[in-house]
């Protein structure tokens, strides 16, 4: 049965794909995945800049993106760009913001996750970008993910009643980038940071939070976030589990290996479960069921896109109908500075070994 069939929508339309784009950085996420996206949007990509020129050369070709500027701030000073979107590591991307503001040409900025390495700078840019009356977003991807969309959708229509327990659940092993070698933060920071964002936008602001964490075993620098469980209770009484295996078992050949992240909601009129694709290359996937909406039937809504690379159409989408209509953007930096502050918490409660609640963590 299609999405549309069941009135879902998994992706984003479309309204604008007009604003000149101008990307900092050439690695991974930005050649396999952003640009990828863009070009299906029609989204204008003018000009390109990273750490290694030569890197941004190449994705140039690929992509017939007409400039390559030599320096990341070369390219914030071509007057031509008006949506900075920057992939860049997180203790050199505040700089970059701060520089961009000062740019009467740049009207809005996508940043990556996490926005900033502590809560104190993530608000600072919060506060800066406000001052500039400038648009500041950041680019988290899973909540356009085509399966969380359609929950999220589910949830709205009160399909499963009342939510009284949920979980995120990954088992899967992900390229840490080189840079994190150099952070005392890893998977909360990097990965949990998807999942606690996809919970607080399903189901609101949680009360507080408790995680427990360990060393993973084939990350060979030094961390102590490695596999990572946090318990989030929010004020409803809902209890959600979101769980960050980077180990996963065995990754030797003649091991049968099982990657995977699934998650599951449970509420007093209903169920959904589904799969995140990201992990084996194919669409995520749902199913429900409601005794009010379903007579109690599993339903399987299905679409061909995937989280890499079409959920970051709907990402830069946000941004660019906002700059073009001078309006507020789904993903704000005063919502993302929300879940910065929901992983300081986390970590916290992994230094003190206890539950720390949210109004202990400040971000006024």
């Amino acid at each position: 049965m299609t999405s549309q069939s069941q009135g879902f929508l998994p992706d984003v339309e479309i309204r604008v794909n007009t604003v000149p784009i101008g990307v900092i950085g050439a690695g991974m996420i930005v050649s396999e995945v952003q640009l990828a996206a863009y070009q299906e949007a029609g989204f204008p990509v003018a000009a390109i800049a990273s750490r290694t020129p030569a890197h941004a050369a190449e994705v140039a070709e690929r992509y017939k993106i007409l400039t390559v500027h030599e320096t990341p701030k070369d390219l914030i000073d071509d007057p031509q760009i008006e949506i900075l979107d920057i992939a860049y590591p997180p203790d050199l991307q505040p700089e970059l913001i701060r520089y961009a503001l000062t740019k009467p040409h740049i009207k809005g900025i996508l940043a990556q996750k996490p926005l900033a390495l502590t809560l104190d700078d993530a608000v600072a840019l919060r506060d800066e970008a406000h001052a500039a009356g400038k648009l500041l977003s950041v680019n988290q991807n899973m909540r356009y993910d085509q399966s969380i969309r359609v929950l999220k959708q589910i949830l709205d229509r009160g399909e499963l009643g009342e939510p009284i327990l949920a979980s995120i659940d990954m088992r899967a092993i992900p390229h840490w980038q080189s840079f994190l070698e150099d952070y005392d933060r890893l998977t909360l920071s990097n990965m949990s940071v998807h999942h606690l964002d996809a919970l607080r936008h399903l189901f609101g602001e949680p009360d507080e939070i408790y995680t427990a964490a360990r060393t993973d075993p084939r990350t060979q620098f030094a961390h102590q976030d490695g596999i990572v469980v946090s318990t989030l209770r929010f004020p409803t009484g809902l209890l959600a589990v979101s769980m960050e295996d980077v180990w996963a078992g065995p990754r030797d050949e003649d091991f049968d290996s099982e990657f995977y992240i699934r998650w599951r909601v449970e509420g007093t009129r209903g169920v959904a479960q589904g799969t995140i694709g990201w992990p084996n290359g194919k669409p995520s996937t749902l199913e429900y069921a409601s005794q009010d909406t379903t007579e109690g039937k599993w339903v399987r809504p299905t679409w061909n896109t995937h989280w890499f690379p079409h959920a970051f159409i709907g990402v830069m989408e946000q941004l660019q109908y906002a700059v073009a209509t001078n309006t507020t953007p789904v993903l704000t930096v005063d919502d993302n500075v929300r879940t910065i502050a929901l992983v300081e918490a986390g970590y916290r409660s992994i230094d003190e070994n206890r539950p720390v609640k949210l109004s202990e963590v400040p971000i006024a």
